[in-house]
């Protein structure tokens, strides 16, 4: 017999929980009981679509969330839950994590997975102690080319690999028109003002573009690797953000024992110019992640030619961060890499240290004999 989890939320500022919620409200093992929001430090100014306020209301009405709490420790404290999806500011997710693991309860936390390497060590040893699981979801896991991607590169297509370049961005997350999955609606234009109350423009609430974006990259070079961090550059800019303090558009030089990722993160891109990527340059050819017309292929060019290369779908059952969380709640099989905390603390660890030069104008060290977990 299947068991049946009872899910919450806390936390509605980030608009992933859109999709996210929507995703654990159709498994069927899954009962969406309650709800609550963290307590910003700036009241955002506006109610529009993907702004805090907006996105609790669609899941009370539209997902189906059975209740809505004042606080999440008021939730906490009255519900019986088995698991929360936490998409708070990303400066509060440690306190959430926290406040879980003390009750028992396993979580979901939006990447990053914090917004800096104290935080995340914070979350790990909290539900080391509770005996919690902590995923952290990220929607490039769940890409069928990056998952082919890794396979291709540990099968050696291209040789050794020497450099990993990737860029994402787009122009902000509340910008006019933008789109984001698990609702039909756009963005709508938000004054200056409006966008000033919103954390995503607040450094001190985990905001950025390079904490958003650069992520991306600092987890795929990571992953494709398959070895730390040994260095970190990073530079930041807030270049057409004048509302807020934090940055939108950054960079990370990430060094590696053999190799060196290259990774961009922006919000004020209209269009992206060159493929998302990653572009991954290798001793025997290089592989770009990246199609035409929406269709995402992998395509390998080397000395004797070029060949394209299909996607397989995910495996079933484990195709969303919904399935593969309760897949992993119901038998102990391990998480998949990019979703286990152990390996975002390493990422955590990277970014952190990209914030870190970005100040030093210094290169960091992403570990050093603080950041271990032991």
């Amino acid at each position: 017999m299947q068991r049946n989890y009872r899910v919450g939320i806390i936390g509605f500022a980030h608009m992933h929980i859109n999709h996210v919620a929507a995703l654990f409200a159709e498994h069927p093992q899954v009962t969406m009981a309650a709800c609550a929001d963290t307590r910003p430090d700036i009241p955002e100014r506006r109610e529009a679509p993907y702004t805090r306020q907006w996105n609790q209301k669609h899941a009370l009405e539209d997902i189906g969330v059975q209740k809505a709490y004042d606080t999440y420790e008021e939730m906490l404290d009255v519900e019986s839950l088995d698991l929360i999806i936490c998409c708070s500011e990303n400066d509060k997710h440690p306190a959430v994590v926290e406040a879980c693991a003390e009750r028992g309860i396993h979580v979901c936390v939006e990447k990053p997975m914090a917004m800096d390497l104290s935080g995340a060590r914070q979350m790990v040893r909290a539900c080391q102690r509770a005996g919690t699981a902590l995923a952290v979801n990220w929607p490039m896991a769940w890409e069928p080319a990056i998952r082919q991607t890794k396979k291709l590169l540990d099968e050696g297509v291209i040789g050794r690999i020497l450099q990993i370049k990737m860029r994402r961005g787009h122009t902000g997350p509340l910008g006019a028109g933008a789109a984001h999955a698990g609702v039909s609606e756009t963005a709508a234009p938000m004054t200056e003002d409006e966008l000033s109350a919103t954390w995503w423009h607040r450094r001190s609430a985990g905001g950025g573009a390079m904490l958003d974006f650069c992520c991306y990259g600092a987890m795929a070079s990571r992953w494709f690797l398959d070895e730390q961090a040994q260095g970190v550059l990073g530079l930041a800019g807030n270049l057409n953000s004048p509302w807020g303090d934090a940055d939108d558009n950054g960079v990370m030089v990430i060094q590696y024992p053999g190799a060196m990722g290259i990774v961009e993160g922006t919000w004020t891109t209209v269009a992206p110019g060159i493929p998302g990527g990653p572009v991954v340059y290798g001793t025997q050819g290089t592989l770009v992640v990246g199609g035409q017309d929406g269709e995402t292929c992998i395509r390998v060019d080397t000395a004797s030619g070029s060949t394209t290369h299909a996607c397989p779908p995910l495996p079933e059952g484990r195709q969303q961060i919904s399935e593969e969380l309760i897949h992993h709640l119901d038998t102990g099989e391990p998480l998949h890499p990019m979703v286990d905390a152990a390996l975002n603390v390493e990422v955590m660890a990277i970014i952190d240290a990209a914030l870190r030069s970005v100040e030093t104008r210094k290169q960091e060290q992403p570990l050093n004999e603080h950041w271990q977990l032991g």
